[in-house]
């Protein structure tokens, strides 16, 4: 048995047992990858999930809620396997992280001001929604009636 084979053989034995980390983790990619085929046909996986997955949260924008949230998990889908796609992902969370520390810099006003811009936007959203599509029967009878009154809902 040569040197290489019984170094080889260590090193595999090290990344099977349990707490060794990233080798442990991403060893059934490995063996995906080592098939021409079955790497081929993950990859289109992954990218149908993560393009269903954007697609989900591109619908879901207009509505008050998750929507850039579910993008950001279809991105993260894509980005588990293509490059761009990490790219991209390192772009958005190195804007958001510099928009958060320029928000936090700003102090307790600034936060305040960003929140309440979010509060408006989304009673907007919930507004223009209602005003398009109707008040939902499923709304408990207080709320429908509540919204009855409110300009440009009521019917």
């Amino acid at each position: 048995m040569s040197s290489t084979t019984t170094a080889r053989d260590a090193d595999s034995r090290d990344s099977r047992e349990p707490g060794q980390g990233e080798e442990h983790d991403w060893e059934w990619r490995r063996r995906i990858r080592a098939n021409p085929k079955s790497a081929r046909l993950y990859r289109i996986g992954v990218g149908v999930l993560g393009a269903l997955v954007v697609i989900v949260g591109i619908v879901l924008l207009p509505f008050p809620g998750p929507g850039w949230l579910v993008i950001f998990l279809g991105l993260g889908i894509w980005a588990s396997e293509f490059e761009r796609a990490q790219r991209l992902l390192g772009w958005v969370r190195a804007k958001v992280q510099a928009w958060w520390d320029w928000l936090e810099r700003k102090g307790w006003w600034a936060q305040a001001l960003a929140g309440l811009a979010t509060f408006v936007l989304v009673v907007a959203i919930f507004w223009a929604m209602f005003a398009v599509s109707g008040v939902p029967g499923l709304l408990p009878d207080f709320a429908e009636n509540w919204l009855d009154d409110v300009p440009g809902l009521g019917g």
